[in-house]
């Protein structure tokens, strides 16, 4: 998937590396180990035009925001509209699978924000007391089958997943996507051996756009935010296998204020018609 060169800025701090307005997740799990490396080398209302938060001179420096991969696009919108509503604000994305970043978070990664795709991963970070306080679910998500455009293997149900010769791709179950995916297999009796288990949905959906694989479990926003090029087929298991989002403020968060006004962002009514649009929907 193509940056948006015109604002796509990378940032290094020592040990983590830092992606600004990028489309590919960020391969955090990877970086952990590097995380701890540099951490043990050196020691509110909305009309539609503001967040709520009160004046912009109140939230100013960079604001670093963990989140799952399948939010790429909606959070990189908020946080242009989140900078223009606070000059003098920096919003950095580090984008992945949601266990991978909680990992990160209790390893010690400097982070203000953490949304996550499903209360399970939140709670690895809140069960660390790294959380400043009760994480809010922000919205819901669910899962669809992405398919090359046309549809051409027919694919209409998770049962024609196990038809001979097809490539299907999921997430590993270690994060929500692919947590859900087998809760969804699992109610319809499917048996399916994927031909790959990816880290993070982008990750599958990607197998999916490059011709690598003939259909991949995703949520339904990333089939959505894939535009032409992939098709969505719903199934009925979907409804049974549907996430929640949570969202927190980090209780070690360099930048609490600005962390509170992103947050505040995404909660409110023009953060909501954002994430409405990418397909994701209410709790």
């Amino acid at each position: 998937m193509p940056t948006r060169s015109a604002r796509t800025r990378t940032r290094r701090t020592p040990g983590i590396p830092r992606t600004r307005w990028t489309r590919h997740p960020l391969r955090v799990s990877a970086a952990v180990a590097a995380v701890l490396a540099a951490l043990s080398a050196c020691a509110g209302s909305d009309d539609g035009t503001g967040t709520g938060s009160g004046a912009s001179g109140d939230v100013s420096g960079e604001v670093t925001v963990f989140a799952a991969a399948s939010l790429t696009e909606s959070f990189e919108k908020l946080g242009a509209r989140f900078e223009k509503e606070h000059p003098g604000t920096e919003v950095t994305f580090s984008f992945g699978g949601s266990d991978a970043l909680a990992a990160g978070i209790t390893a010690g990664a400097p982070a203000d924000v953490f949304a996550a795709a499903s209360p399970a991963t939140m709670d690895v970070v809140t069960d660390a007391g790294a959380a400043a306080g009760t994480p809010v679910t922000f919205v819901r998500n669910r899962l669809e089958i992405a398919v090359p455009p046309g549809n051409p293997d027919g694919i209409g149900s998770l049962r024609d997943l196990t038809e001979p010769g097809l490539k299907v791709v999921l997430c590993d179950e270690t994060v929500p996507c692919g947590a859900a995916a087998q809760q969804a297999l699992d109610a319809g009796g499917v048996r399916l051996t994927p031909v790959s288990y990816e880290e993070d949905v982008k990750s599958a959906l990607t197998k999916v756009v490059l011709k690598e694989a003939d259909a991949a479990v995703v949520y339904r926003t990333d089939v959505v935010a894939a535009g032409g090029k992939v098709a969505g087929v719903d199934f009925p298991e979907s409804a049974g296998a549907v996430n929640d989002y949570p969202i927190t403020v980090l209780g070690q968060a360099p930048n609490a204020a600005g962390g509170e006004a992103f947050v505040e962002l995404v909660r409110s009514a023009a953060g909501q018609r954002v994430l409405g649009e990418a397909g994701f929907g209410t709790p």
